[in-house]
């Protein structure tokens, strides 16, 4: 049971001098992930930690976790690592997931304590797809415009869009900071989650949720390309064009004239030449 597990993990952790972080560190609390499949998994972190390494730990348990991956390593193998000190979150991608790859922490240094991390738990499914997802975790939007996720999904409750750190919005509209959700549930096992007038501060992590799992999904919204540079391209490409157009007429004429000339002047030479030998 994770509510279990994770009261043991305090209790643990407590009586060995650590300290969870639990409001310091924030990321999922379960994904499910087809064998062979890649996941990234977004950790969020208090400003404090900006400065400060960060790793992914696998195991059950905090105190006997091994890492896994570090930023100040360079990632390899399986396991990859990114810190974005800016928004403040980690990632960490899980590639060629196993069925071994279950229980992991987001865990931050700390030099002078006990290291600040929270755990999440991965559900590998074999042989079929897996009990939530979606078809890209990341997904690009413009300012102004929207954008659509289609979360699939094998399991039951409730369906949710989270931001991951922040609110939730449930079946119907609402809102998150202010930028419009609507979630559809008229498609049997999917929900699909539109984001309408996107503003640059919806970049960020979310997640579809239903049940008791839950799906990252990375919105960037980005400015959309200007019209008057679409307009000058435009411009440019069709005066190419009908400069390309004039060049390949005139010298169509030319060959033309030429043809003619010449054809004038050979016929020309018959004639005298005939006149010569009478």
């Amino acid at each position: 049971d994770m509510a279990l597990h994770l009261s043991i993990s305090l209790l643990l952790t407590g009586l060995t001098g650590q300290s969870l972080g639990v409001y310091s560190v924030t990321t999922v609390t379960r994904v499910s992930v087809k064998a062979g499949d890649s996941v990234s998994i977004p950790c969020l972190y208090h400003p404090k930690y900006t400065s400060h390494v960060k790793y992914l730990c696998q195991g059950y348990s905090f105190i006997s976790c091994s890492c896994a991956v570090k930023t100040n390593q360079q990632s390899s193998g399986r396991f990859l690592i990114s810190d974005d000190r800016e928004k403040k979150v980690f990632t960490v991608t899980i590639k060629d997931v196993r069925e071994g790859d279950t229980d992991f922490w987001c865990v931050v240094e700390i030099n002078e304590g006990s290291d600040d991390g929270t755990y999440f738990q991965v559900s590998v499914t074999r042989g079929k797809k897996q009990t939530l997802y979606v078809d890209h975790q990341e997904v690009t939007g413009f300012i102004g415009g929207q954008t659509t996720i289609k979360c699939y999904y094998q399991n039951s409750g409730q369906a949710k869009w989270c931001r991951v750190g922040g609110p939730c919005v449930t079946p119907s509209q609402g809102s998150i900071n202010g930028t419009t959700v609507f979630i559809n549930e008229t498609l049997p096992r999917v929900f699909t989650v539109t984001m309408s007038g996107l503003k640059m501060e919806d970049s960020g992590w979310y997640w579809c949720s239903r049940g008791d799992l839950q799906m990252p999904v990375q919105i960037i919204v980005r400015e959309k390309p200007s019209t008057s540079k679409f307009c000058l391209l435009s411009g440019v490409v069709m005066t190419v064009i009908i400069s390309l157009s004039l060049f390949i007429v005139m010298v169509c004429l030319s060959s033309l004239i030429w043809f003619c000339i010449k054809r004038q002047s050979k016929s020309w030479l018959i004639t005298v030449k005939a006149n010569f030998i009478k």
